[in-house]
């Protein structure tokens, strides 16, 4: 009869060998029964009932792959330990065969991959694929090569092997034995399989089902983990492309930041396969994207199973895009929050015979996707609060340097204002000599007193936005000279360091309001000369760089800045020595007043020091005029530097 090789669960083929094993046990006959088990571990699950069998007959042969105790060994029955790398260990086989009945179960083990053997009822899935018949000549001749198996591994027992065959393998016995079979028990077990058969397909559907419910919560848990461990948002997005990526097969998986009205969007974040080409710091179009376009639309998953042949990727701009990623099958899940899209997933497979995306993929995208959503908001919340709280500090900051310096600048000339017009009162016989001291005292301390006053007023000016900007065409050089003269001027009765200029006399025009260069000028050399002893030096020079912008550089060799600090000489009321132990005086102004003008014309201000006593050097950057003045027209120097003069003035 034909033997037609199908395929078993090990739960049918369990229940197969139970059966044969079990005629054996309830019949008077002595059986030859040869039985191979692909591991130890196996054998020892049904050692018992081989116990029981060997007390039936004496020729009953178990072979095993041995992993601890089982070997070669003459007992109530033969063991017989095959090599690990031998065939039987991917086999399973029971050969019965008796002088009434003949049947053997020979199958070979499927390597199959399922998303249900992920979890913990692997065993119950595997798959075998062979014959069970009763069919004796089959049967003789399976015995037949496994008896010839047993006698090389075991060749002591190469005379009972031989009696073995003589007993159950001869044809005689066969055709004498033939007129006993009153019945074919084929067709009933036959029945029986496939009705087990059927019950573990169902068992595995159930499994499969219960494996991508237990990954999809395994994998928003970790997810919910990573979020409460981190509120960094590009962090949250980078975790959640590299689980997602290796929880589902895909080849390439991206997550960006995007918002409904956006034309483009960076790829940032990324999870690739073997051999995939990268999309990371690419732009990605989201206006002209179809699929895009759909899902924020839908408020749903978009799923494009062949990007080559759907309809809504027909536009020839966007086909050559779709090469360029090289995606055959595409997944896009919109990240929305209340409504509003914050972001999206995509997961491409890159090669045509993968399989499709499945129901449980896009659920678990999907519920991963929400995870996203929050994360992405509570970080960003997180965030804000972190703004919010460094805003906070800044002012607090703020609040008690002005109380500090404003109590300081304020009532030390005011008491000496006070003090002189108080004596010159109350002593009409003061001699005119003293009364000039008086005098000159009090205007000095006047002029330190709306010095502060204006630069209180020039810095809530110039952060509310409410100067008027004149920009022009001016000469840097000339503005430099003249920020000097007037530090001379305002210093005339203190001996200062020696300052020196560099490369000013070719420099191209410059795009700036005058009166405001000046003043960043005069300020950065106040600072300078300062915090310079008389015998120091500062130098000025100034040139252009591959901004196409002027820098000038003001250097001195002072008391220097501990470089922690750098950053923070520029906010408003820094004081590098404390409000309350300064040995000079000033706001913490100037610097502020400086870093807002400079900003204002699209430049950058910026210090270096090596520390304490290392000397600073402060540098700003300003605009090339782009005009079609001539760099080389003195006239129009001479008329913008006179500008600047008028304005200072005025000033």
């Amino acid at each position: 009869m034909p033997v037609r090789p199908q395929t078993y669960f090990k739960s049918s083929l369990t229940a197969l060998s139970h059966a044969m094993e079990d005629q054996v046990l309830a019949g008077l006959q002595h059986p030859l029964v040869i039985a191979t088990f692909q591991r130890e571990r196996f054998y020892r699950q049904e050692a018992h009932r081989y116990q029981r069998i060997a007390e039936q007959t004496d020729q009953v042969y178990v072979l095993s792959s041995p992993e601890t105790e089982f070997s070669h060994h003459s007992g109530i029955y033969e063991t017989i330990a095959f090599d690990k790398k031998d065939a039987l260990a991917r086999e399973w086989h029971l050969v019965v065969i008796g002088q009434q009945y003949a049947t053997c179960l020979i199958c070979q083990e499927k390597q199959t991959t399922s998303l249900a053997e992920t979890g913990s009822d692997m065993d119950t899935n595997r798959r075998f694929e062979g014959i069970w018949t009763f069919d004796r000549q089959v049967s003789y001749d399976a015995a037949d090569i496994l008896l010839n198996r047993i006698a090389v591994y075991r060749p002591e027992l190469a005379k009972k092997v031989k009696q073995a065959k003589a007993k159950y393998l001869t044809k005689e016995v066969g055709k004498k034995n033939e007129l006993n079979l009153n019945t074919n028990p084929d067709p009933f077990v036959q029945r029986l399989v496939t009705y087990l058969q059927a019950g573990q397909y169902k068992l595995i559907k159930a499994y499969r089902s219960l494996a991508a419910k237990e990954q999809k919560e395994r994998l928003v848990h970790s997810m919910v983990v990573a979020i409460r461990q981190s509120l960094d948002p590009e962090e949250i997005l980078q975790v959640a492309v590299d689980k997602l990526g290796e929880a589902i097969d895909t080849d390439r998986c991206l997550v960006y930041r995007c918002r409904q009205t956006d034309e483009s969007a960076i790829v940032k974040h990324e999870f690739l396969g073997a051999d995939i080409a990268s999309l990371q710091g690419q732009t990605l179009p989201l206006q002209g994207n179809p699929l895009f376009q759909a899902a924020v639309e839908q408020q749903e998953v978009i799923k494009v199973e062949n990007a080559l042949q759907d309809s809504r990727l027909s536009d020839p701009s966007f086909k050559k895009l779709v090469q360029r990623l090289g995606v055959i099958s595409w997944l896009l899940v919109p990240i929305f929050y209340h409504e509003q899209l914050v972001g999206m997933m995509e997961l491409h497979r890159c090669y045509a015979n993968e399989n499709q995306w499945t129901d449980e993929e896009m659920d678990l995208v999907d519920a991963i996707a929400n995870q996203v959503g929050i994360a992405l908001i509570q970080g960003e919340a997180y965030a804000n609060l972190e703004d919010l709280n460094e805003q906070l500090e800044a002012l607090d900051r703020t609040r008690s340097n002005l109380v500090a310096i404003t109590g300081h600048e304020l009532r030390t000339p005011l008491s000496t204002i006070q003090v002189c017009l108080e004596s010159l009162a109350s002593e009409p016989d003061m001699s005119p000599e003293l009364q000039q001291v008086m005098l000159h005292t009090a205007l000095g301390d006047a002029e330190r007193m709306r010095k502060l006053v204006q630069d209180f007023l020039t810095l809530s000016q110039l952060e509310s936005g409410r100067v008027q900007w004149h920009p022009e065409a001016i000469s840097l050089e000339e503005c430099i000279y003249l920020s000097l003269s007037h530090a001379h001027s305002r210093n005339a009765d203190v001996t200062l360091p020696k300052v020196h200029t560099y490369d000013l006399q070719n420099l191209p025009l410059v795009q700036a309001d005058g009166e405001w260069l000046v003043e960043v000028l005069a300020k950065l050399l106040d600072n300078a000369v300062k915090f310079t002893e008389s015998g120091g030096e500062v130098r000025i020079n100034a040139e252009k760089n591959a901004d196409e912008m002027i820098e000038v550089t003001i250097t001195d060799t002072g008391r220097g800045i501990e470089p922690k600090r750098l950053t923070t000489v520029f906010d408003r009321f820094y004081q590098e020595e404390g409000a309350l132990q300064r040995t000079a005086g000033g706001t913490g102004l100037g610097l502020a007043i400086c870093r807002q003008i400079v900003h204002r014309w699209g430049g950058e201000i910026w210090a270096e020091s090596a520390g304490k006593n290392q000397g600073c050097k402060f540098y700003f950057t300003v605009p090339i005029f782009q005009g079609n003045i001539p760099q080389n027209n003195n006239t129009s120097k001479k008329k913008a530097a006179n500008k600047s003069k008028g304005r200072k003035k005025k000033l």
